[in-house]
């Protein structure tokens, strides 16, 4: 086929998706949620026919072009998107979502005749559930099905809706089209604003009983007015309470994180070399730790790390790429490296000689002095995630706890709560 042939062809394909993603477009904004589930299931899963002949025509089309696999997971993946970013704006209608998801679970395989277009049709769908697109889409529902049914959260992938900071890499894909990016920002700023907003009804509550507590004149009447506030996180509510004390009050003498921070960022301003940075980032790192933990192999550990990155940039003098390129070195040895190298056992051996909260200061540490590098320690979390999604949380309580501790320490540090209260009282 020539280079003409080819171009007229993709452009035919590209005409022929358009005609369903056009009936979806205009549809969703006249027809019932439950209409277009049917329409899916009638298009998709049975894909026997359709009442509109161009609609199925279309389909039918890209169904049986050459080597189409990866091509309709797209083409598919955008059909949903389509109807899921509508009702995401319309909370009556999100709940059609993880409906609509449901569709493709369990299907059973294409039987005999696979040039049979209804079959074809159903192989290519089959094919699509064993995508990254579909895992995403499931995540998706459990997010939305997370407000219909929160109590509904055995395994680990089931929590998923708990930690917004998860969300970019674990919904989201290089395909992602702007609308879902936008429908999964806007998911994420609202779960961010409503744990904080829980989070500090939490505290005051348990201000309130502290404050009650050291003044006895306070009437009974007083008491019986304050209503409980249920703990918004999967902590037990002594380990809430000290995490919030840790990530909100000092750590070190009479530094807090912030503090700790922003000393070591001003002192930055003078350092003559990149050699001597890392130095005091070293040092940086172990303040406020177990000494008899960092006197063993981790110190170590971490000096080369942090000696054999960048080594010849040292008589350099520090620059944000250079401050960037370390912090994610050591967010790389702290936690995990990547997907295809998940091997975490640092990060567990931190968790059992420092315990979870103290674990998170250290990387709350690296990313106070790089914001940039935020992202960066969401993306190492998201594949520890994806690695024990399949895991019931009895299984890992510690990355529950850490997952829920990272979550403390974003909304102190980076979020809109004011915790400033806690300082005043000593909670129980």
């Amino acid at each position: 086929m020539n280079n003409l042939s080819q171009s007229y062809t993709r452009q035919q394909v590209s005409l022929e998706e358009q005609v369903l993603y056009d009936y979806l477009l205009q549809h969703v904004r006249t027809d019932s949620p439950p209409q277009l589930i049917e329409d899916f299931r009638h298009l998709f899963v049975e894909a026997r026919g359709f009442r509109e002949a161009q609609l199925y025509a279309a389909l039918e089309a890209i169904a049986k072009r050459k080597n189409i696999e990866h091509q309709f997971n797209y083409f598919f993946n955008r059909c949903c998107h389509i109807l899921i970013n509508c009702w995401q704006m319309q909370p009556q209608s999100q709940v059609a979502i993880p409906e609509l998801i449901a569709l493709f679970e369990n299907l059973a395989p294409p039987r005999s005749g696979y040039n049979n277009t209804a079959n074809r049709v159903r192989y290519l769908v089959k094919n699509f559930t064993q995508s990254d697109q579909y895992v995403k889409l499931q995540r998706l529902a459990r997010v939305i099905d997370s407000k219909q049914n929160p109590q509904n959260a055995n395994s680990i992938g089931n929590l998923i809706h708990r930690y917004p900071y998860l969300y970019n890499h674990c919904l989201l894909g290089d395909d992602s089209s702007q609308e879902h990016q936008q429908t999964v920002r806007q998911i994420k700023s609202q779960t961010e604003r409503r744990f904080e907003v829980n989070l500090s009804r939490y505290v005051t509550y348990k201000v309130r009983l502290a404050q009650m507590a050291h003044t006895p004149q306070l009437s009974q009447e007083e008491g019986r007015i304050i209503r409980p506030v249920k703990n918004p996180t999967l902590l037990k509510d002594k380990e809430l309470n000290q995490a919030l004390k840790h990530f909100v009050g000092t750590v070190d003498g009479s530094y807090t994180y912030k503090s700790m921070s922003q000393n070591f960022l001003s002192n930055t301003v003078h350092t003559q070399s990149f050699g001597r940075y890392k130095d005091d980032l070293y040092e940086y790192i172990l303040s406020s730790l177990d000494s008899n933990y960092t006197k063993g192999q981790f110190n170590k550990k971490l000096y080369q790390i942090l000696q054999n990155t960048l080594p010849e940039c040292n008589q350099q003098k520090p620059s944000e790429f250079l401050m960037l390129r370390t912090s994610s070195q050591l967010l790389n040895f702290f936690v995990v490296e990547s997907s295809k190298q998940p091997e975490h056992y640092v990060f567990v051996d931190m968790i059992s000689n420092l315990g979870v909260t103290q674990t998170m200061g250290v990387l709350l540490k690296v990313i106070l002095i790089c914001n940039k590098v935020k992202p960066y320690l969401e993306k190492r979390f998201s594949i520890l995630f994806n690695h024990y999604e399949s895991f019931a949380k009895e299984g890992v309580p510690w990355l529950v706890k850490s997952l829920e501790n990272l979550q403390l320490a974003f909304s102190v540090h980076f979020g809109k709560v004011d915790l400033s209260c806690l300082k005043q009282v000593k909670m129980r």
